[in-house]
């Protein structure tokens, strides 16, 4: 079948719209038309070269939702019409991290090299292969992917919002209930404050941390963290957050969480911990970058530096938790939404991305 998409033919250049083939779905695959897609900072990493070898032509996007249009041979726990939410960590189920709750581990994920389970495409434009970004490739009115990764949802949960749990919400705010299991009273500081930092922030006040302390640059940015839970905020452009958040705790940080991706920003997160605090990586710097610190304060402080991936997810049940938390009011995700765009309008929305214009940004189909 035909499709369009935004497609990403190399780093560096606009994305431009194509109109592809699609072919439908193979064993354990299955296909959904999208509804919407949110906006991520991996991809933007993708378009301006900081994250490198990725095949191209690509499709972006990893966060989204839509509705089930086809299954493929062995599907059995959705059908045409089923609404979900995309994960971009497929899981087989068997593997020794699946078994043991750690799913987000799985050993038989997703191939890195843009091809899906088989190793193989399911998309081309003009007779060559366009590769997936992840699985979800979610810039694209359709998409084919391995069955794990489309997760059912009810049918009164609204699709536009349901799509920024597949990574944001479920990044940020696993990061604190999944990976940290932050605990009641303790203190932890937010260093980035987009869309993932400000869903780790609200994790916080889901645990009921405190105090709950944003660090950013951009005094909108951390505006917006305080309407989602922030107790205190610092303007690392103005102060110095080390010293800030020693103030403000006392004794340091019990936990600090990088939703940022930058090396010199790892250093402060892991600078501002309290003895035994934890420092959770959870945003990326550029490929190769390295951060150096001293050991001494790792040994004789017995902290921790740990990294987090998709907030730990156990999708199948998290995405349906993270559903049941929105639906009673307890999970904010509309206020994520600064700006929604056409497919055809995904530079814009990179843009606004690179300007800290937008919590999140949505295309919509």
């Amino acid at each position: 079948m035909k499709m369009q998409a935004s497609v990403l033919l190399e780093p560096l250049r606009p994305l431009v719209v194509e109109d592809l083939d699609l072919e439908g779905p193979k064993q354990d695959e299955v296909m959904v038309r999208m509804v919407a897609s949110g906006v991520c900072h991996s991809c933007l990493h993708v378009v301006d070269g900081g994250w490198k070898g990725f095949p191209m032509p690509m499709v972006l996007g990893d966060e989204g939702a839509g509705v089930v249009e086809e299954v493929g041979p062995g599907v059995t726990h959705v059908k045409p019409g089923d609404h979900v939410i995309l994960s971009w960590s497929p899981t087989c189920g068997r593997c020794h991290y699946c078994v043991t709750g750690l799913s987000h581990l799985c050993e038989h994920g997703v191939p890195s090299n843009g091809v899906l389970m088989d190793g193989t495409s399911r998309m081309k434009l003009r007779g060559d292969t366009v590769y997936h970004y992840g699985p979800a490739c979610s810039f694209s009115s359709y998409s084919v992917m391995p069955a794990s990764c489309a997760v059912p949802i009810r049918d009164d949960m609204p699709l536009d919002v349901a799509a920024l749990i597949g990574c944001s919400v479920m990044t940020g705010v696993g990061s604190v209930i999944n990976t940290a299991a932050v605990t009641p009273g303790a203190s932890m500081a937010v260093f980035g404050t987009g869309g993932i930092g400000l869903n780790a922030v609200q994790g916080g006040t889901l645990v009921q941390a405190h105090p709950i302390i944003a660090v950013d640059i951009n005094p909108e940015k951390l505006e917006y963290a305080k309407s989602f839970g922030a107790t205190h905020v610092i303007n690392a452009a103005e102060d110095d957050p080390v010293e800030a958040i020693r103030d403000l705790t006392g004794r340091g940080a019990d936990y600090s969480f990088v939703a940022v991706g930058v090396a010199e920003v790892i250093n402060q997160a892991w600078d501002c911990l309290a003895p035994r605090g934890q420092c959770v990586l959870i945003g990326l710097p550029p490929t190769g970058s390295t951060v150096t610190f001293d050991t001494g304060k790792l040994q004789a402080n017995e902290r921790i530096l740990r990294g987090s991936k998709y907030g730990s997810a156990r999708t199948w049940d998290d995405f349906r938790r993270m559903v049941e938390l929105y639906l009673a009011g307890k999970l904010k995700i509309d206020e994520l939404v600064t700006r929604k765009y056409g497919v055809d309008e995904a530079n814009e929305a990179f843009d606004a991305l690179v300007a800290g214009e937008v919590a999140r940004g949505l295309i919509v189909f």
